[in-house]
């Protein structure tokens, strides 16, 4: 099976492939979602603090051979376009969370770009289990992935011009090709 070709045929721009062992992870990218610019920490279980600690969660990364990066790419009407941006980050992660309920392999770790948000309201809020943990995703930079240098990785850029915004994902796997 040819996987990039899956993931571009569910709308994704461009994807590519790196050795899990290549990917820069960081720790410290983690202090970054502590700033809360999002809104989401500690408001989501796919965001930190919930989402676990983070030497655990780059093992867990780190347990699989292959990430199959992708990226989508919005049309912004300035740099400063909010709402186009939301859409963007919409529209990028129906077609993450399309790639995972599709995913024609077993045991694959599906990161996508932000927190969850399939649910209006996180049950974390009302301190209760997530309610779709099966198809909940969380951020590449929650497990500590250093995305810019993974897209270079994977021959992607991270920025994409002017009046554009860029969004990632990827699925982990233990062997190159989807076996």
């Amino acid at each position: 099976m040819d996987f990039i070709q899956f993931i571009l045929d569910h709308g994704a721009h461009k994807a590519g492939v790196v050795k899990v062992a290549d990917i820069p992870f960081d720790a410290a990218l983690r202090k970054a979602c502590e700033v809360n610019a999002c809104g989401k920490y500690g408001m989501n279980h796919t965001c930190p603090p919930h989402v676990g600690e983070i030497e655990n969660l780059v093992a867990r990364a780190q347990g699989y051979e292959t990430l199959y990066l992708f990226q989508t790419i919005g049309q912004l009407e300035d740099s400063y376009d909010f709402e186009g941006m939301m859409e963007a980050s919409s529209v990028h992660k129906s077609i993450t969370q399309a790639v995972a309920d599709e995913l024609p392999i077993p045991d694959c770790l599906v990161l996508s770009a932000g927190g969850c948000n399939l649910c209006e309201r996180c049950a974390v809020l009302d301190d209760a289990p997530c309610r779709i943990p099966d198809r909940a995703l969380a951020s590449l930079e929650s497990y500590g992935i250093n995305v810019s240098k993974t897209a270079a990785l994977a021959g992607m850029k991270y920025v994409n011009g002017v009046n554009t915004v860029t969004y990632f994902s990827g699925i982990f796997i233990h062997k190159e090709g989807g076996e």
